[in-house]
């Protein structure tokens, strides 16, 4: 058997790169070099700017040049960091060198011993990560997690009004709308899209063990704390002043937690979608030239919501396990979040793959409101709620002397069917006031839906 030219491994890297690019732009192996370049010239500026250690501030062409070091950042890069690497077998060490590397280019040798200056490694990993992270979420994740959401709004409001029958614990039971059921989808998951908008991207940069001894060493008169703090916050990311050697990666736990909640809440909506499509209340619309089975011509597979299952199952193992091993680290400092952290955007990724299918999915169903109403119209015994509740209440009035009004239309309806007819002699012979029977003879298993319809404004 021959050996395959080379093949990417993870389907991500494969049939679902398309998906998935833009989150490569911020999570990959390169976009994280890019943000280490990007932390490294930053770090480089705001020395110079604060013309410590005799240095001056740089001359706006110098620093649009400098800056140019990850604003162009691309494959000469990539090339040159790969091969540094294989020699210093240390990505961030690499990294100081090529900056260094380049400043010589720009004739900015005088200060090439500020880079990295004072650093340890993680000072410039933590805010790397949460730069791409924080972007990778803010301009990609979030953004396709909003167009579910925003779907589902739009079927909400198209659905408000058709009545549809409930199933709980999978049996018949009140009805309800297929527009209000969507909108507690779009409402749950609004309600933690917000709170992952909000989350905090924590960033550390106080030396080897989170005591800027090193600072304090070269320059004891500069107030390293501020200087830290002034320079993280520059980069649009929060300042955690008191770590070990890392940042303590609370924050990553805290949104990998929320990401993976959305992705319960967003699994829960594939399985419900898929089972509307398996009782026909919702048809699927064909795709021209799509195949749905190799052996049975008329079948259209809910392939989208399978999909998203599928992947959102990894992405909630994955983003677990994140959680799980970035919240410790031994002593001062193990290499553990190390390894872990480089599967963030694996996590993220399978993820995206999932509302991609999720938001493609619901865009490619159309309610079958006739089969809905056939449904409702063979359970008329779900009526039997409304009609003993109605009975309580005249009982309280002094309409009716019935004494167990539960137990009357348990009788009449329990684990049997019952038609309009049966239940219009049934509320015809019950003792209640004239308002209330012409309220219930009014009743119907398509109208008794409550405020199903204006709920959906709730989303």
């Amino acid at each position: 058997m021959t050996t395959l030219p080379p093949q990417p491994l993870s389907p991500l890297d494969g049939r679902y790169r398309p998906v998935v690019t833009a989150l490569a732009d911020h999570l990959s192996e390169a976009g994280l070099n890019r943000a280490r370049v990007e932390v490294e010239v930053e770090w480089l500026i705001t020395l110079t700017d604060r013309s410590l250690f005799g240095t001056h501030p740089l001359p706006d062409d110098k620093k649009t040049a400098l800056r140019a070091l990850y604003l162009t950042f691309g494959q000469a890069e990539i090339d040159w960091l790969a091969e540094r690497e294989a020699v210093t077998r240390h990505d961030v060490k690499a990294v100081e060198y090529l900056v260094r590397d380049r400043l010589a280019a720009l004739d900015l040798d005088a200060i090439a011993e500020l880079t990295h200056f004072a650093c340890t490694s993680e000072d410039i990993n933590s805010l790397s990560y949460a730069l791409t992270v924080q972007r990778a979420v803010t301009q990609v994740w979030l953004p396709a997690l909003r167009a579910v959401i925003e779907r589902l709004r739009q079927l909400s409001a198209e659905h408000r009004d058709a009545p549809m029958l409930s199933r709980t614990h999978g049996q018949p039971a009140t009805p309800t709308t297929m527009g209000k059921e969507l909108a507690v989808f779009a409402a749950r998951l609004q309600r933690v899209a917000a709170r992952i908008e909000a989350s905090e991207y924590l960033g550390k940069f106080s030396g080897a063990t989170g005591t800027w001894s090193a600072h304090l060493a070269a320059a004891p008169e500069v107030n390293w704390p501020l200087v830290a703090r002034e320079f993280v916050e520059s980069l649009g990311l929060d300042f955690n002043p008191l770590t070990t050697q890392i940042e303590s990666h609370d924050w990553q736990v805290e949104l990998y937690d929320l990401a993976r909640h959305a992705g319960g809440i967003l699994h829960n909506l594939a399985t419900d979608v898929w089972t509307y499509i398996s009782l026909g209340y919702f048809t699927q619309i064909p795709v021209a030239g799509a195949t749905g089975s190799s052996t049975m011509p008329h079948k259209i597979n809910p392939i989208r919501f399978e999909n998203a299952e599928a992947n959102l199952e990894i992405a909630g193992a994955l983003f677990g396990s994140l959680s799980q091993t970035l919240v410790t680290s031994r002593l001062q400092r193990d290499l553990t979040d190390s390894s872990t952290q480089r599967n963030i955007g694996v996590a993220f990724g399978h993820s995206l793959l999932a509302l991609d299918n999720l938001r493609r999915g619901l865009g490619e169903i159309s309610l079958a409101a006739d089969l809905l109403l056939a449904d409702l119209d063979a359970n008329w015994e779900v009526l039997g709620e409304a009609i003993q509740t109605v009975v309580r209440a005249e009982v309280v009035a002094g309409r009716s002397s019935i004494s167990d009004p539960y137990a009357l239309l348990k009788e009449l309806t329990r684990g049997r069917r019952v038609g309009a007819a049966d239940l219009a002699v049934f509320i015809g012979g019950l003792e209640i006031g004239d308002a209330a029977r012409e309220r219930l003879l009014a009743l119907t298993p398509a109208t008794y839906t409550g405020l199903a319809a204006q709920l959906v404004d709730e989303a």
